[in-house]
């Protein structure tokens, strides 16, 4: 798949506070390691896809993005730790 063609897939994004997570459903196949993975709790799965339910205890340590196997999610923070707007 092009990288244009990437860009236009349907996205959900939660955001709070200048941090924003973004989550591209079709490439998440619910294996459930970002869950699993985040230490605040912040994701979970709905409908055998990756939700974020808590975005407001996220700590942006990027554990989600870094680990997971689709690259589904990408994590945009307010610069402490995640990536910068």
């Amino acid at each position: 798949m092009s990288a244009e063609k990437a860009r236009k897939e349907p996205r959900v994004v939660a955001e709070h506070e200048g941090r924003q997570i973004t989550i591209i459903p079709r490439y998440c196949k619910g294996c459930e390691i970002c869950v699993k993975l985040c230490p605040k709790s912040v994701l979970e799965i709905k409908d055998f896809k990756v939700h974020v339910a808590r975005i407001q205890d996220c700590n942006e340590c990027m554990l989600c993005e870094i680990r997971c196997p689709d690259f589904a999610i990408e994590v945009v923070g307010s610069g402490k730790k995640g990536k910068s707007k």
